[in-house]
């Protein structure tokens, strides 16, 4: 199946309303994104802070490719095809650091430095009859770009530029200063499903008394111990939830004003300071990522503190959120009405890459296919946080996870998330599952999602 419109399978389709289940399930389909999709967009292949110094280098891998990316110099981070030119041995396995700024195979020992130039090749005159030139066998280069933090790259000859891809959420990513943000722990975690069934479960917040009715206990007695009501249906958080679509596939979703981290609370018969940090530290405790504990720390130091009658409580706490920060010379998200409005939602970066911004730290989602397999995937969490001027930074690596039921290597609020994910593959595979049906609100994310998709799979337009 070559994916061509004409021969467009009905169960690829994208329907006004949901998504065929054959996207998520066909091996063919799986193919097909890889040449459509993973060798044509811009994706985030690393996090600049995995190299930091000049001399270390990283790998990334979608489907059969992967690629060898190095920090040439304090400003300067380079991709290449992981590939000796010779006989084709990955020049690096995993992250490390080239010694003296060599790039050496360790199959015949050919050398280039960081910037992709050869300096060796081993009795080069054996090679195209003697006239062998260091240009002939330079590493070949794949698109890079520096931003927010990250690297992103693309496969391309001439790619989209840059600037065009990222444009429609530019503004929102500059303003939460993302690029300043920096390593505090990092996992990757094997699970088994379509890598966009796993990032899905993150487009919305529709999810959440089912699936965390931790965090909405109200919301989740009436999911799970009796009837909906126009009255109770009122009290789900998700109804304050605001989304929007972007061009270029991506998208957000925010909360709005009725947030713990804008000061709203329900519950009114004990102390609001203590309403607000106990219910941010239900988000400690599940992801220690987004609100740290010296997050509700802060909270708490503002009890019996008279507040202003022209603010509130989440005003006063970001207020001594900033001042904290510009004691400690730690850069922070600019203080509009719209950045601060984002805290505690999420911005989607087509086509697999998930910001969760909240008061100086970001949680962040990669979520990537392995090899062609549709049943499998490896769902990364960045945890990240801006740090003070004069904080020694550590190298980013990554921590595998070997049990996603194992509470200390999978947090509880990633846990409950996670365990769904598996279950709902399973059910795409069903002969009774030929489609997903999608909320029009709660939901249009993923459906603009799997439209800009189409875009590049080539998807039939009726």
């Amino acid at each position: 199946m070559d994916g061509s419109p004409e021969i467009w399978p009905e169960s690829w389709r994208t329907l006004p309303g949901g998504i065929r289940s054959g996207r998520y399930t066909d091996p063919a389909f799986a193919r097909l994104e890889h040449e459509r999709l993973w060798k044509k967009v811009w994706q985030a292949a690393a996090r600049v802070d995995e190299i930091p110094e000049p001399g270390d280098h990283t790998i990334y891998e979608i489907g059969d490719q992967t690629v060898l990316i190095v920090r040439t110099d304090a400003d300067t981070i380079k991709a290449y095809h992981n590939v000796c030119p010779h006989r084709g041995t990955a020049l690096a396995a995993c992250s490390g650091h080239f010694e003296d700024g060599r790039i050496i195979c360790p199959f015949h020992g050919w050398r280039w430095d960081l910037e992709g130039n050869n300096q060796y090749v081993l009795e080069r005159k054996q090679f195209k009859r003697g006239e062998l030139e260091d240009s002939d066998v330079a590493l070949r280069t794949v698109h890079s770009e520096v931003y927010a933090g990250f690297v992103f790259i693309n496969f391309e000859r001439e790619p989209q530029p840059f600037d065009e891809f990222i444009a429609p959420v530019r503004e929102l990513l500059d303003g939460l200063a993302i690029e300043h943000m920096r390593h505090y722990w990092w996992k990757a975690i094997p699970i088994a499903s379509n890598w966009k069934v796993a990032q899905e479960a993150f487009f919305e917040g529709y999810h959440v008394p089912a699936t965390h009715p931790q965090l909405e206990p109200d919301a989740a007695d009436v999911i799970w111990k009796g009837e909906p009501n126009a009255e109770v249906e009122a009290t789900f958080a998700h109804n304050n939830v605001i989304y929007e679509n972007f061009a270029n596939g991506h998208g957000r979703f925010y909360g709005g004003k009725k947030t713990a981290m804008a000061g709203h609370v329900k519950n009114q018969t004990i102390d609001p300071v203590d309403a607000m940090a106990d219910r941010l530290n239900l988000l400690v405790e599940g992801m220690d990522a987004m609100v740290l504990k010296e997050d509700v720390d802060l909270v708490r130091s503002l009890k019996g503190k008279p507040i202003p009658e022209d603010s509130s409580l989440g005003g006063e706490y970001v207020k001594a959120l900033y001042t904290k920060a510009a004691m400690e010379k730690r850069p922070m998200p600019t203080p509009t009405p719209e950045i601060l409005g984002m805290w505690g939602g999420e911005i989607f970066i087509f086509p697999n890459l998930l910001v969760l911004p909240q008061a100086g730290n970001a949680m962040i989602y990669r979520v990537r296919p392995v090899g062609f397999d549709p049943d499998h995937c490896v769902f990364e969490i960045f945890s990240t946080r801006t740090r003070p001027a004069d904080a020694e930074l550590e190298r980013a690596e990554v921590q595998h996870v070997t049990d996603i039921d194992d509470p200390e290597q999978v947090l509880k609020i990633p846990r409950q998330d996670l365990g769904n994910i598996p279950r709902m593959q399973k059910g795409l595979h069903t002969d009774g599952c030929r489609q997903i049906w999608l909320a029009k609100d709660q939901e249009r994310l993923i459906l603009n999602m799997h439209q800009e998709m189409d875009r590049y799979l080539g998807a039939p337009t009726n």
